[in-house]
């Protein structure tokens, strides 16, 4: 279980970002976090995922307090960046095969996982297409597949339906929520106010704080 206690977050030696913002990520929901641009939602993902550490407060995942990303990674904390985070000069099956295989899935079982991930988000006729020749909603998906391939215990997705038509908006929710049907936590960062009502629980950032609008 992932939980952040009274954490404050920031850059530098600039004022923080977020302050005093208390969550706890449940295995088995989707919570939706929302606010304006610049609200500081990808800032608080970084910190779920080990990238930035707190000021103040304490980030801990199943009750060891979060040390760095590859920590974050040992408890299978994954993150799909909103910049994707992809190899533009590999294939969409590579940059999951690659992925797959350095987290220890054997190179035939992560051949079989990449191509029915990319099935399943409407991918297979771009699998062997470079990230670079993918459109930026294609690009989107590829990346949405590496996440979910990975099955992580904890997902961290940042606005990874910014770019997506509505029947593949729809596509992913659908992905997500099957990832906690199967007991992952799932955090997904939305500026659309429809996707996350779609979700079962929403924490609101406005000017440095967070807010519970649902739990």
């Amino acid at each position: 279980m992932l939980t952040l206690q009274r954490v404050s977050v920031g850059y530098g030696d600039a004022p923080a970002v977020l302050r005093d913002v208390s969550v706890t990520v449940r295995p088995g929901r989707v919570l939706a976090l929302t606010g304006s641009s610049g609200a500081g939602k990808t800032t608080l993902l970084h910190a779920m995922a080990g990238l930035l550490r707190p000021r103040d407060g304490a980030v801990t995942v199943d009750g060891q307090a979060l040390r760095d990303r590859d920590h974050a990674v040992e408890h299978r904390i994954v993150l799909v960046p909103q910049d994707n985070g992809l190899a533009p000069i590999l294939t969409a099956t590579e940059n999951l095969q690659v992925a797959l295989v350095a987290g220890g899935v054997a190179a035939a079982k992560a051949r079989q996982q990449t191509a029915a991930m990319l099935d399943r988000l409407g991918l297979s006729g771009q699998a062997d297409q470079l990230v670079e020749e993918l459109s930026g909603g294609q690009q989107q998906r590829t990346a949405i597949a590496r996440g979910l391939a990975l099955r992580g215990g904890v997902l961290l997705a940042d606005e990874v339906t910014s770019e997506l038509d509505a029947g593949n908006r729809q596509r992913v929710l659908d992905l997500l929520h099957d990832e906690a049907l199967r007991g992952v936590a799932v955090v997904f960062a939305t500026h659309d106010p429809e996707v996350a009502a779609a979700c079962e629980a929403e924490l609101h950032l406005v000017e440095g704080r967070a807010e519970i609008v649902r739990d």
